[in-house]
């Protein structure tokens, strides 16, 4: 009953708020008619003043009351040729009044429920489908009754972490930690959680999480990329390089993380074994000498379907800031200036402009002067 109640003011709401233009226009030219009528009597009177003390002829003074005498008339009269009006906003009006609720109506006998009971919250927790707010609100709800369940901890944090709720999701994996034990798993979540907390920085805490991840598995790719991370990030170039060459080796060739690791030993000044450095779109050996057999138009050939194999490349995994950087710079050397400017748009969604990478970006662009308006927002 509620329900409908609310569904009623609701419509009424609605009503009144579509009808009140169409009344206070019709008060609006009722009131500017009147106005007008009382000004020409005030005139009227004003004249017989001035005739009464001189000022005008009597003749002066019947032309003046004729003048404005007819203006009296036309504004009196007028209220009747807006009859029409009048009685076309009352038609208005009955119209809001009557298909608002028919068609709501109508729409929500075919969208809605009217046939499903009321749940109050206990029995949505009880019954939550798919909505992960009610699932986390019930996992919530049994871990404030029963705070020593690990493996709810254990389930909860990556929620908390994967929805950005990084405090509740430190809690969470400590807590996990606490009840079931450390594993390589729950350490690897916490030291994520604690670098999102300092924006992507390898913290002091972080490491030495890390670092125990490592030791209770020696073979963990995500804590050995991440102290080799945090060695980059404190200026350690040579160890840098060095643990992430070691982690290529023992990583399988096809891993996914193999590209973003020969990213990061080409950035400390090494090359992966097998070439697995390389950074995508860059010509290896055998295509350098292919390229000086080749005549002026199958080597420009030759190039267009490098820059394009980049540009798909880039498209697929867009976070590669050198890549962006050889992109922009060969489609300006291929002198095609549109696609610069789509590439550098592209760079600037996954390296915003306010970033150091970002910057980077705008310096290149300037450097090859492409118009950069719009993008630096």
């Amino acid at each position: 009953m509620l329900f409908w109640i609310l569904v009623a003011v609701l419509t009424a709401a609605v009503a009144v708020i579509l009808l009140y233009p169409l009344l206070r226009g019709a008060r609006a030219v009722e009131d500017t008619r009147a106005g007008e009528a009382a000004v020409y009597r005030d005139q009227l009177r004003e004249l017989d003043r001035d005739l009464a003390g001189g000022l005008i002829s009597a003749e002066e003074a019947d032309y003046a009351r004729a003048e404005i005498g007819r203006r009296l008339i036309t504004v009196s009269v007028a209220p009747i040729t807006d009859r029409k009006v009048t009685k076309h906003h009352r038609l208005s009006e009955a119209f809001v009044l009557l298909m608002l609720p028919v068609v709501g109506l109508c729409l929500y006998i075919l969208v809605g429920r009217p046939d499903l009971p009321s749940q109050p919250l206990e029995a949505r927790l009880e019954n939550p489908g798919n909505d992960m707010a009610i699932l986390v609100a019930k996992a919530e709800r049994h871990l404030a009754q029963n705070p020593d369940d690990g493996r709810g901890w254990e389930v909860l944090a990556p929620i908390y972490f994967n929805t950005m709720r990084v405090a509740e999701a430190e809690t969470a994996y400590r807590n996990a930690i606490r009840l079931l034990g450390p594993s390589a798993a729950r350490l690897d979540g916490l030291a994520e959680t604690l670098m999102a907390t300092s924006n992507g920085v390898v913290t002091e805490d972080a490491r030495k999480v890390l670092e125990q991840s490592l030791q209770l598995q020696p073979d963990n790719p995500k804590a050995s990329f991440y102290l080799a991370l945090g060695m980059e990030q404190a200026g350690q170039a040579a160890e840098a390089k060095a643990a992430f060459e070691a982690l290529a080796k023992q990583s399988p060739a096809d891993a996914p993380w193999m590209q973003l690791v020969a990213e990061h030993i080409a950035k400390n000044g090494g090359q992966s074994p097998g070439g697995a450095g390389q950074a995508p779109g860059n010509p290896t050996q055998a295509d350098v000498a292919s390229a000086e057999s080749m005549n002026t138009g199958d080597r420009q050939q030759m190039i267009q379907g490098m820059v394009e194999s980049l540009d798909a490349k880039l498209t697929e995994d867009p976070n590669n800031l050198e890549g962006w950087l050889r992109l922009v710079r060969s489609y300006v050397v291929l002198k095609d200036k549109d696609r610069a400017v789509g590439a550098l748009k592209r760079a600037l969604a996954a390296f915003p402009a306010g970033s150091e990478q970002g910057k980077r970006l705008l310096a290149l662009a300037r450097e090859l002067d492409i118009a950069t308006e719009g993008m630096t927002e």
